[in-house]
């Protein structure tokens, strides 16, 4: 990750960047820039509306952003974010290592395009090993402005450097990321920054009787694992914890309900959720947010082979419900079923699960948002959606009828793990509600978990999409 400070002046030996908004055009003056210049810019804004200048000066480049403000904050941040992807990435093409920010926009608008910055300067290329090949961002960016503390700075690099770990978690093949080696490493961020992590292997899981967890993996030759973390601030302003249950399927071929087509070659990322919510503690943690949470990450690969769980089999899940196996692919609701009914012993004032639970999600609204739904949890979601909005991972809530209760029930058993032909993500939703009796938040990650095509400040694959949300959510929950 690029390093980042601040300056008292601009020097006149290193490029930079102007950020302004189309509202304070004319405050620009000369200086860094100079007369013909800010003609320029001015004329062809008026003019074309052009709204990104480049100069080379001999090889110290002055680059010129002006966004157009609108009345709507969030949107607006969320320009600068993707100005600040623009810029980083142009600074690599020119191989500009340094280079200053001048501005003369709001605060939180600076910030947002330097989190832009950051979160487009992550990469992925551990297993690259043609040298010319290596992506090599640039360096140091140098803030020139009073506004801004480095308070500021190290609170907003702390997110993306979570972000960048999520990335990385999800990124790696299940050779390197299997069910104990996730486990592993959300140990490692809890001795890291002295929460507490438990693991369960196979043996203690089998004595809890998690039949969902225990099905699942019956194909693998790998065991399963359940991790237990909790981060529990002295000062903890709430005093019935938040949990974070996260989906740990480290690979999903689809069990013998297989996947065809290319639909298995992303299959690394069903993990994501597991390595979102751990990533969200680990962000709260060091950033000292004084919210008792706890998370839960089941984890286990789901494979066709072994002894593997079949459709027609009648499962007893963790709390005693027997669940019909009708398509061994929902598998990931199995897992997060015994977690959620585990959740219950903590008497949490709020429940929230994130998975790449079913395609359905991701068809129905695409890479722009995160599906949801809740139980009881109203007032919840209300503020969680405000949050999207702030960090733009925005919230699509599903509706959540009773009608749908109906597409779940079983002629044979307690319930199905699988719905009818619609509904998908709602049905799914259903089946994970059955096992909570508190608040309860489900975010389906599937459509914006993983990507196959970069957009502004997400590189491809990994995107760590609403680890942001989460945490500024849990800022805000303590307010």
């Amino acid at each position: 990750m690029i390093g980042i400070d601040k300056i008292q002046t601009i020097r006149t030996d290193m490029s930079v960047v102007i950020v302004c908004n189309s509202e304070n055009l004319n405050s620009l003056r000369e200086g860094v820039l100079s007369k013909q210049q800010l003609e320029y810019i001015r004329q062809e804004y008026a003019n074309k509306g052009m709204e990104f200048f480049s100069f080379n000066e001999l090889g110290r480049y002055i680059f010129v952003g002006i966004v157009k403000q609108t009345d709507i904050d969030y949107k607006d941040k969320e320009k600068y974010r993707r100005l600040g992807a623009k810029i980083l990435q142009l600074c690599d093409r020119k191989h500009v290592k340094d280079i200053q920010l001048l501005s003369t926009i709001h605060k939180d608008m600076i910030l947002g395009f330097v989190e832009g910055m950051l979160l487009s300067s992550y990469v992925f290329d551990t297993y690259k090993t043609d040298p010319k090949r290596l992506i090599h961002p640039f360096d140091n960016l140098h803030i020139c402005d009073k506004d801004i503390s480095m308070e500021d700075i190290q609170s907003l690099r702390i997110v993306c450097e979570a972000t960048e770990k999520c990335r990385d978690m999800i990124n790696e093949p299940v050779t390197v990321i299997n069910a104990t080696t996730l486990a592993e490493s959300i140990k490692n961020m809890g001795q890291e920054t002295g929460m507490q992590v438990e693991i369960w292997d196979k043996t203690r899981i089998e004595k809890e009787k998690m039949g969902g967890i225990l099905a699942v993996n019956r194909g693998s030759v790998e065991p399963p694992t359940f991790t237990i973390m909790e981060y529990k601030p002295k000062e903890a302003k709430n005093s019935r914890p938040i949990v974070l249950v996260g989906k740990g399927i480290v690979y999903d071929t689809g069990g013998l309900n297989i996947k065809t087509g290319n639909f298995m070659n992303d299959m690394k990322d069903d993990m994501s959720g597991a390595a979102l919510m751990s990533c969200v503690m680990y962000a709260c943690a060091r950033l000292n947010i004084p919210i008792h949470i706890i998370g839960l990450f089941p984890a286990t690969d789901n494979r066709p082979g072994q002894n593997a769980y079949v459709n027609g089999d009648i499962i007893n899940m963790y709390d005693g419900t027997n669940v019909e196996v009708v398509n061994t692919d929902a598998e990931g609701r199995m897992i997060l079923a015994d977690a959620l009914a585990f959740a219950k012993q903590y008497n949490p004032s709020l429940v929230i699960d994130a998975a790449t639970l079913t395609g359905a999600a991701a068809r129905a609204i695409g890479p722009f948002g995160i599906a949801a739904i809740e139980k009881d949890a109203e007032s919840f979601m209300e503020v969680l959606k405000t949050c999207g909005k702030r960090v733009y991972e925005r919230i699509a809530e599903f509706p959540f009828w009773d009608e749908y209760d109906e597409c779940i029930k079983s002629e044979i058993a307690d319930i199905k793990n699988s719905g009818e032909s619609f509904g998908g993500m709602i049905t799914a939703g259903k089946f994970l509600a059955y096992f909570t009796n508190y608040p309860f938040i489900h975010l389906d990650i599937a459509g914006v978990s993983f990507t196959n095509k970069r957009d502004a400040y997400n590189r491809l694959h990994a995107t760590g999409y609403g680890l942001r949300l989460l945490v500024e959510f849990l800022k805000t929950y303590h307010n």
